[in-house]
């Protein structure tokens, strides 16, 4: 286009010539007056385009190279504009409420399709990053992690309310009581009664072996055995019924003391807390200990990166089963929707705020960094084709001007007002 712009102006200087050559005189008077006009427009046209970009044939021309002069002004209001014009947190946030996302989000989410889409695209990204997880870094992370809050917990103080919490609305002698129906019926077990027996046998032919020989050939000392187990069976069965029917039993008072005692000793007694303490250290100190902690996330990991590898995804069905509740009740509860739009309005009235002094900056800031020389090709070609119709432009009106004024000469000659 630059091309046949500057063959238009060598046609107008052509004409010209052509017209001085052929004399000038009755039509060529008139080519003459189109041509010179036109070669003044074009060349005027020419220099007030070139003198918006740089210096028209390099010379200091006062009040030329006006955009790169006025570059950073340029930056300052290009930004200006745009902060004012399309970041305007309040023409933002109306469009936002017109636009109503709750609802759009609900009719999007209501599409299986859609919300299989995003479930895929989710499982995809999670996996991803299971992936660039550093396996070892975890372990240590969740080991430091646990064990920092292990190592600060009070394990005296926690065992005493737990005991407190136990030792309240009596639940202490439930606990006594289970301990010691189980411990009848062990008793009462035959294997027990026989081992109990095989015991006493024993350590009487050990400590009194000419007693148990000479009982021997009364009674033999096996059946006495069983017979003295099944006796002690007997009374401690007896025995522990009484302390299950009587809440008065000394053997409960003696529970009941003891435990009162050791609640307090635990939230007292600092030799008492520093053993529960050393034990708690020796536990965490323990290998098996870290080894455990550290494949627990092992196991979760492998567990998730199964499941997330898998097309027939348990999370990735949840989560689609998740989105597709979310749309329907979007579509029918307008609560949600409003609350929802509420505080997507709030969250871009705050994101509106601050990114809008940053993007006015960062345009500023941009356009003041580039190159004069960048900064007027880039504008050059942005305008394109339109820079050389305007030196057509230009040359055309000029062509039509000389044409009347030529004209308007003629007539004033024809009329006697100016000499011929």
């Amino acid at each position: 286009m630059k091309n046949w712009a500057l063959a238009s102006l060598a046609a107008t200087l052509a004409g010209v010539a052509l017209s001085y050559a052929m004399g000038g005189a009755g039509p060529w008077a008139w080519v003459r007056a189109f041509c010179e006009a036109a070669t003044i427009g074009a060349l005027a046209d020419w220099f007030a385009v070139v003198a918006l970009f740089r210096r028209p044939l390099g010379l200091p021309i006062p009040h030329t190279a006006i955009i790169p002069a006025n570059k950073e002004r340029i930056a300052d209001n290009l930004a200006t504009f745009v902060r004012d014009h399309f970041l305007d947190p309040a023409s933002l946030l109306e469009r936002l409420r017109v636009f109503d996302p709750a609802a759009r989000l609900g009719q999007w989410l209501s599409d299986p399709r859609q919300a299989r889409v995003v479930a895929g695209t989710a499982r995809t990204w999670a996996l991803h990053a299971l992936n660039l997880l550093d396996e070892r870094a975890v372990r240590e992370a969740i080991h430091g992690f646990v064990v920092k809050r292990l190592e600060g917990w009070n394990a005296a103080q926690t065992a005493g309310d737990l005991f407190e919490l136990l030792a309240r609305d009596g639940r202490h002698h439930v606990l006594l009581d289970e301990a010691l129906n189980r411990l009848a019926n062990y008793l009462q077990g035959e294997p027990v009664k026989a081992r109990a027996s095989a015991v006493m046998v024993k350590y009487a032919r050990k400590e009194w072996p000419r007693m148990a020989k000479a009982l021997n050939l009364v009674r033999p000392v096996d059946d006495i055995g069983d017979s003295l187990a099944d006796r002690l069976a007997r009374a401690l069965l007896d025995e522990l019924h009484d302390v299950l029917a009587r809440r008065d039993h000394p053997l409960r008072r003696d529970y009941e003391a003891w435990l009162g005692g050791y609640v307090s000793r635990l939230r007292d007694d600092p030799d008492l807390q520093r053993q529960v303490d050393g034990l708690k250290q020796r536990i965490l100190a323990h290998p098996q200990v870290r080894d455990y902690v550290q494949g627990i996330w092992s196991a979760v990991q492998e567990s998730l990166r199964r499941d997330l590898s898998s097309t027939d995804s348990t999370l990735g069905r949840h989560l689609e089963q998740t989105l597709l509740a979310l749309g329907r009740n979007l579509g029918k509860d307008p609560e949600l929707r409003r609350a929802i739009n509420q505080h997507v309005l709030e969250g871009a009235e705050r994101l509106a705020g601050g990114l809008r002094h940053g993007i006015t900056d960062h345009i500023a800031q941009t356009v003041k960094g580039w190159d004069e020389r960048q900064f007027v090709d880039e504008l050059e070609l942005s305008i394109g084709r339109d820079l050389q119709y305007i030196r057509f432009n230009g040359m055309l009106v000029g062509g039509l001007i000389g044409l009347a004024l030529h004209a308007c000469v003629r007539l004033a000659q024809g009329a006697g007002w100016l000499a011929g």
